[in-house]
């Protein structure tokens, strides 16, 4: 490789480095379904949904044994009747099962084969990410030590990134 295309790759991972350093975004959240019980018979799933919130980008991990469960996304009328007919989309693969909740609405989840009626159900409301609270005045304009100082630490941060993919990595 020439030392002009090993610049460029060097000049285009310190950008990497130091945009994903000093990104200020919240994160996706993932949530295990049912927490430490996963998704099986007799967990009560209202009382589980009840103490999460649900935004968009976030998403649900299923924990389950697919020789007997599986997880179906269905309408609201057949998550109401435990209907397994007829299911929006089928969500297993291999027991350790995710989705992306990837827009504002209510999702429904069940698990077929009479299990929804033993509880294997599921509803998540989701919701738009509420907006960064507005960071709070300053006094004639300036910056107080300590935002100076969580400035300083956040760019010799993104500083030892880009050096550790610059130099100890080529």
């Amino acid at each position: 490789m020439g030392a002009e295309k090993r610049f460029f790759v060097k000049f285009k991972l310190m950008l990497m480095a130091i945009l994903m350093v000093s990104m200020e975004s919240s994160m996706a959240a993932l949530h295990r379904v049912g927490g430490k019980l996963g998704w099986n018979p007799n967990v009560n799933y209202s009382e589980w949904s009840d103490h999460e919130r649900f935004y968009v980008g976030d998403w649900l991990l299923f924990n389950f044994d697919k020789r007997y469960f599986n997880v179906l996304e269905v309408n609201e009328t057949s998550y109401d009747n435990c209907n397994d007919q007829g299911f929006v989309k089928n969500i297993t693969r291999g027991g350790r099962d995710v989705v992306e909740l990837t827009q504002v609405r209510p999702y429904y989840f069940l698990s077929s084969g009479g299990y929804c009626y033993h509880g294997m159900k599921v509803a998540v409301n989701v919701e738009m990410l509420p907006p960064a609270p507005e960071p709070a005045p300053v006094k004639n304009g300036s910056l107080t030590s300590d935002d100076v100082s969580l400035k300083i630490f956040h760019y010799m941060i993104s500083f030892a990134v880009a050096y550790y993919y610059l130099v100890l990595l080529f």
